[in-house]
């Protein structure tokens, strides 16, 4: 929670010195954290292009149900109509026309009725992979291995409503120093990939 408050402090601070006001009373805050505003804007000149929208998305989405679970996805709805089985299909078909490899799918909810014995509500996981991306992004920096492979989950709510969600990709696209061109385009890339695979799927299209 720590990470989400300096993160919201900081797009305060760069809105403020933006439009140029109340310079003394950041700066006091900023000295309090060893900081200064030149310090702030240093950083900032080093972030990719994007950086500030997508960190005031990111703050926008969290401040709705101070949340950062739900800052930090994509989450489509599934259309009244269209089953479980229908989405996963039309996820795995979609997939396949972008040459959006499908490596496999972890059925949570079989393993929580394995366990405890009782139904639940349907919770799965599909995994995805671009591997000329995912070897761009390996080799870029080993912590970048933990956004694969790109899993997409199929939720089914206490409410019996279903919905798509996937990690929000943005963050780690523009959320930093500028990638290098090839491996941003890749990235860019899989983020469109994945948002129209899952807006496709929630109308159950093939």
């Amino acid at each position: 929670m720590r990470f989400i408050v300096n993160i919201l402090a900081i797009i305060g601070l760069i809105t403020i010195i933006g439009i140029g006001i109340g310079y003394s009373k950041v700066n006091g805050m900023l000295t309090e954290s060893g900081m200064n505003i030149s310090d702030v804007k240093d950083m900032m000149s080093g972030l990719d292009a994007k950086a500030t929208e997508t960190y005031a998305d990111f703050a926008k989405k969290f401040m709705v149900n101070k949340d950062p679970g739900d800052a930090m996805v994509w989450k489509f709805p599934v259309d009244d109509g269209v089953s479980v089985e229908d989405v996963k299909e039309s996820l795995k078909s979609l997939a396949t026309e972008r040459n959006f490899l499908f490596v496999g799918e972890s059925p949570f909810y079989k393993q929580v009725e394995a366990v405890t014995g009782k139904p639940y509500r349907h919770v799965s996981f599909l995994s995805f992979c671009d591997v000329g991306v995912g070897v761009q992004m390996a080799e870029y920096n080993d912590a970048y291995t933990a956004f694969m492979p790109c899993r997409i989950s199929v939720i089914e709510d206490k409410q019996g409503k279903l919905w798509l969600y996937s990690m929000n990709l943005d963050l780690m696209i523009h959320g930093g120093k500028e990638l290098p061109a090839e491996l941003k385009a890749g990235a860019i890339k899989v983020r469109d990939t994945i948002l129209a695979i899952m807006e496709g799927a929630s109308h159950g299209e093939f």
